[in-house]
């Protein structure tokens, strides 16, 4: 028996005093509600009205009954009320990179908020990030994946000190063997800055990956080391004794010069996961896969294409990941 579908059918039929009125009440069929006022008589073991009359009547045992009757009602609307709060209020926590640009992420919250669902943004490393799908403590999250297979891929650059010409100098591209030490006749020439790395970029396979290939451009051992606080790196790269390996729009917020890096293979690729539902894998909202992929500055990876296009770029990926 459903209690409380049987016992809106009795509250309704006594405050209507009457079986059609009540069934009209609550949009049933009144024989449907007469079943139901039956049912629940029988279950309490007497009669609810007294149908001796034209108009029904309610018993002494239905007077009885009839304020316990309404206290469970509503109840179970204050409940439900609870449910639907909670589930407009429960917070969907992202996953997202430290780096993220604020503004992108208000939108993101903004239309989280339309849509009546509350995000709640934290900063993670790449490593907790993942961790935070799989436990379930994260909703979303952007999850680091090597950019030849990554379905998005955010270029990176080296950050330097902003100098007087920036603003003339022509856009190009640097290489890592164009940051070895130049030889010289004369005197030694002064050691070259350190290349610093953010958490976003020391997770074991992509710190490999680049350790790897600064081998190979013929940087000494220690001149691409781990960064230490993000504004301690930014500051000593910003006095000129660093240089910082990062994305365009991070540099330039904190008026850094960049210069995008020429190795694709080195650049972060992406991917926007959800954690696992109930039911199995869920979706991202594409909504808000856009607006995290604006966050971090991102580009769709390219496909198809011979040559110098996609595959000529994911092939010259494939062979950096394999040093």
């Amino acid at each position: 028996m459903d209690l409380l579908a049987h016992l809106e059918a009795f509250v309704a039929t006594a405050d209507e005093a009457g079986f059609s009125r009540a069934a009209d009440r609550l949009g049933i069929a009144q024989p449907l509600l007469s079943r139901r006022i039956k049912t629940l008589e029988e279950h309490f073991g007497g009669s609810l009205f007294d149908r001796s009359r034209r108009q029904i009547a309610t018993t002494e045992l239905g007077v009885l009954l009839l304020p316990h009757a309404r206290d469970v009602l509503d109840r179970a609307q204050r409940l439900r009320q609870a449910a639907h709060s909670a589930r407009r209020s429960r917070v969907r926590a992202v996953g997202v990179p430290a780096d993220c640009a604020p503004a992108a992420l208000a939108r993101a919250i903004r239309a989280g908020t339309e849509r009546g669902i509350t995000l709640g943004m934290r900063e993670l490393p790449p490593s907790a990030r993942a961790l935070g799908l799989t436990d379930g403590s994260l909703a979303y999250a952007l999850v680091r994946a090597a950019p030849e297979r990554a379905a998005l891929r955010v270029p990176l650059g080296i950050a330097s000190a902003p100098s007087a010409d920036d603003g003339r100098a022509a856009r190009r591209t640097v290489h890592l063997d164009d940051l070895r030490p130049r030889r010289s006749r004369g005197a030694a020439p002064p050691a070259p800055p350190p290349l610093l790395l953010l958490a976003e970029e020391r997770g074991p396979e992509f710190e490999d990956r680049l350790t790897r290939a600064a081998a190979r451009a013929g940087l000494p051992a220690g001149r691409v080391r781990p960064a230490g606080p993000a504004a301690t790196a930014l500051a000593e790269t910003l006095a000129g004794h660093t240089l910082l390996l990062c994305a365009e729009p991070y540099a330039r917020r904190h008026g850094a010069h960049w210069t995008p890096l020429a190795d694709r293979a080195l650049h972060r690729g992406y991917d926007v996961g959800a954690a696992p539902g109930p039911h199995g894998a869920a979706d991202v909202p594409d909504w808000l896969a856009a607006l995290l992929a604006a966050a971090v500055d991102a580009v769709p990876r390219r496909r198809g294409g011979p040559g110098s296009g996609a595959a000529g770029e994911d092939a010259t990926a494939r062979l950096a990941a394999h040093g």
